[in-house]
């Protein structure tokens, strides 16, 4: 995987948390917060996800691939969640999610079968 890619999708999932962190806030400030407690879940679990696979990305762990999964298929549920709300930072979140689902997608290929750990890999 060329660094400049890897570089991209860290760059895609902090940003992604940094959403989901300000649209938790926002739905927690709404009128009426107890409708958007999915929303709050959801964008609270995907920027733990975020960061979990942006920390193995830089570390090089042999196991990215398979956090780049687990973060696409979080920042998915995330977005699709955010987009049936209408607020500026839900769209805002939603934008963010979609982008990092396709950083992180590109990554998975990277996923090793059980008898190729041997603990950390680089990309190539």
């Amino acid at each position: 995987m060329a660094h400049e890619q890897h570089t991209s999708c860290i760059e895609a999932c902090y940003a992604c948390a940094d959403a989901c962190d300000r649209c938790a806030m926002a739905c927690l400030a709404e009128p009426d917060p107890q409708q958007l407690a999915r929303c709050v879940a959801l964008t609270v679990d995907c920027a733990q996800a975020c960061r979990l696979a942006s920390a193995f990305m830089a570390r090089a762990s042999a196991y990215d691939g398979a956090a780049c999964a687990f973060c696409t298929m979080m920042c998915d549920a995330c977005a699709e969640e955010c987009e049936r709300h209408r607020t500026d930072a839900c769209l805002d979140c939603a934008r963010a999610c979609r982008r990092c689902a396709g950083e992180c997608q590109a990554m998975t290929e990277f996923i090793p079968r059980a008898t190729d750990v041997t603990g950390t890999h680089a990309h190539h």
